[in-house]
């Protein structure tokens, strides 16, 4: 008995039979250097703009009055008058009406009657209001004439939510015929929800039009220009091309509301401003005050294009209103001026100054050519019409321009009868580059970064044009920019750059949201009237647009690419200007993965190489304009044995790896 029990001791204790762990052998990834799969696209990342969640009037365009020219619906929309709301005149301190005195582009202007200069006032909100900055100077500019009586100045300032002035300039005007004025004064404080106040020293009757206020510091200091705090997130990323103007603003809700690029050149004052089509299509985000005035217009894209380095991608309306709305057509017959807007287009990009819309782009400031490459024909479309209109316009463009690359789409869905319909006209029509869109759950991400791995080769190349992971449901006003979205994308990424040879362009949309004036989620960059910051998704965005490399090269494990055997996602670049080789590793699992990278076919690779680290414990985890930065990459070093790499991949993780070869 007591032998027995003895042995029962030392069996528990693992004494007579110990236990041993064995660490578990790493997951090897094989990058072989010398085998050159594919050129990488100069246009492989990109980026997507489109006028929703006021991207364009309240964002990037730095306009910071609301209906300046009196042209909305509602004309005195974006004016209070607060001292003005009795019944008779003779009680008022003065009134405001909107006038329309001629017909053309900006008719309308705002006849002020001056009753009494003490009491009467007229304040603009902006867009969500208006963010000034301390000591930071605002330019003003605005036409007037006085019609009668005895105003001699006009007082602009700035107001805080309190009414006390925090900045303000004096303006004399004496013209009984229109004439331009101009201002410029600091801000004394920094307000996110500052206003514009409008008093007179006089009485009489002025009519004012076009009050426009700009912060004189705007991207690349042009007067009139873009908020520089957006664009520079924009030039982070480093951008092979830009797409614009979307999207759904391209084909309107009707075709009379439809995007014209010839209405957004010439004259800022004459550009004719239209409703913007966001402005009531989703019940739980009505935005009544939302307009296009084309301040942002075709010649800005292209400057916009070309000061970022990016080749322009210009998208034009096929003749086919929104499908998801009223689905318009043109008839066939009546479709010429269609396609004569996208001939006059690409002579307005790049025609010699001679011609009709050369001379107008050398007017408004750049007589040399933009060198356009790319023309977009529709934006979502699909069924017979499309393709009927579609194969006019490639015929049209490529009679005249055989050089130009015609773009044309599958609609708004990756898959599904209207798509496998889409790609069998578009094979018959020899299209070159096709835009597809895939807004899917995080799920549909992992699950097909494989897409393009069996694709024919000899087809039509592929620019992902939307893409986006939602974490609720399409156009769900629930959706979030999480963490779980953005690594799910970063998977789906890896797919994309493996198939470079067939995969041009790729574009995450949509770009920008007003943390106050969004219609849709999620979307890659978030902004309020002073700050704005980058997503996650932005953040895989810019790892794998700021890492493109010049030659796509093959990283494998067991013979395989990997497209999330044990949770992991991998593509290889090697970049022939800085001599690195470039390894791209999603870890999707809630565990860490081992990893050993086996470098082949590489020169003598540095001893240390460069690690970002992209990565969260929390699925829903998001940035905020409170905490902008809470998930984004960090830079770290990890050493070479030979030529291998041993690391390991955090938990839901996209990992960057940089090694220089000597």
């Amino acid at each position: 008995m007591r032998i027995n029990k003895l042995f029962e001791l030392i069996l528990c204790a693992g004494l007579l039979f110990p236990t041993f762990t064995f660490a578990q052998a790493p997951i090897v990834l094989e990058v072989d250097a010398s085998k050159h799969v594919a050129d990488i696209q100069p246009t492989m990342w990109g980026i997507f703009f489109e006028d929703i969640n006021f991207a364009a009037d309240g964002g990037i365009y730095a306009e910071m009055v609301k209906n300046r020219s009196f042209e909305f619906d509602n004309p005195l929309m974006g004016w209070n008058e607060p001292n003005s709301d009795t019944h008779s005149l003779n009680e008022k301190s003065g009134i405001a009406k909107v006038v329309k005195e001629s017909e053309g582009t900006n008719p309308h202007f705002a006849r002020i009657e001056v009753k009494n200069s003490t009491g009467y006032k007229i304040i603009n909100e902006g867009f969500r209001s208006m963010g000034i900055k301390k000591d930071a100077k605002y330019n003003l500019t605005f036409e007037a004439r006085n019609m009668s009586g005895n105003i001699s100045k006009i007082n602009f300032q700035f107001i805080d939510k309190n009414g006390k002035g925090v900045g303000k300039a004096s303006v004399a005007v004496s013209s009984k015929d229109w004439k331009a004025y101009s201002a410029s004064w600091a801000a004394t404080e920094t307000v996110e929800k500052a206003q514009l106040e409008i008093t007179f020293e006089g009485t009489g009757v002025i009519d004012v039009d076009m009050i426009s206020l700009f912060p004189e510091d705007t991207w690349k200091g042009r007067p009139k220009g873009m908020r520089k705090d957006l664009v520079q997130l924009l030039a982070d990323l480093q951008p092979g091309f830009l797409r614009f103007p979307g999207g759904c603003i391209v084909e309107g809700r009707t075709l009379n509301q439809r995007y014209q690029w010839k209405k957004t050149v010439g004259n800022i004052e004459d550009r004719e401003m239209i409703v913007n089509r966001w402005n009531t299509e989703f019940a739980h985000r009505p935005t009544p005050d939302y307009f296009q005035t084309f301040g942002l217009g075709f010649f800005e894209y292209f400057q916009l294009s070309e000061d970022l380095g990016a080749e322009a991608l210009p998208i034009l309306s096929c003749g086919m209103a929104c499908q998801f709305n009223t689905g318009e057509l043109v008839p066939m017959a009546e479709l010429d001026p269609y396609v004569q807007d996208a001939l006059d287009l690409i002579e307005f990009a790049n025609g010699a100054t001679s011609t009709k819309w050369g001379k107008l782009r050398a007017d408004m400031g750049h007589p040399e050519p933009f060198n356009l490459k790319y023309i977009g024909v529709g934006n979502e479309q699909w069924g017979p019409d499309y393709f009927d209109r579609l194969k006019v316009f490639i015929e049209a463009i490529k009679g005249q321009y055989p050089e130009m690359i015609v773009v044309s789409g599958t609609g708004p869905f990756p898959d599904g009868e209207q798509f496998d319909y889409a790609e069998i006209e578009l094979r018959k029509l020899n299209a070159e580059i096709v835009d597809e869109h895939y807004y899917r759950s995080p799920e549909w991400f992992l699950e097909n970064a494989d897409r393009y791995d069996s694709y024919d080769r000899n087809s039509y190349k592929i620019f992902a044009g939307e893409y986006a992971a939602q974490s609720v449901a399409i156009a769900s006003p629930d959706n979030k920019n999480n963490w779980q979205c953005a690594m799910s994308e970063a998977a789906y990424l890896t797919g994309l750059e493996r198939n470079a040879d067939v995969v041009y362009l790729t574009s995450y949309a949509p770009l920008f949201a007003h943390v106050e004036g969004w219609q849709w989620t999620p979307d890659l960059i978030w902004f309020n009237n002073l700050t704005s910051y980058g997503t996650p998704n932005y953040y895989v965005q810019k790892l794998f647009s700021n890492n493109s490399g010049t030659k796509l090269i093959s990283v494998e494990s067991d013979d395989k690419p990997l497209t999330g055997q044990n949770s992991i996602y991998a593509s290889s670049v090697l970049d022939e200007d800085t001599k690195e080789i470039i390894v791209k590793v999603v870890n999707s699992s809630e565990e860490s993965k081992s990893v050993k990278i086996s470098l082949k076919g590489a020169k003598r690779p540095k001893k240390e190489a460069a690690l970002i680290v992209l990565n969260s414990k929390d699925l829903n985890g998001v940035n905020s304009i409170e905490d902008p930065a809470s998930i984004s990459p960090e830079e770290k070093t990890v050493s070479l044995k030979g030529r291998n790499i041993e690391l390991e991949l955090p938990p839901y993780s996209l990992s960057v790896i940089k090694v220089v070869q000597q």
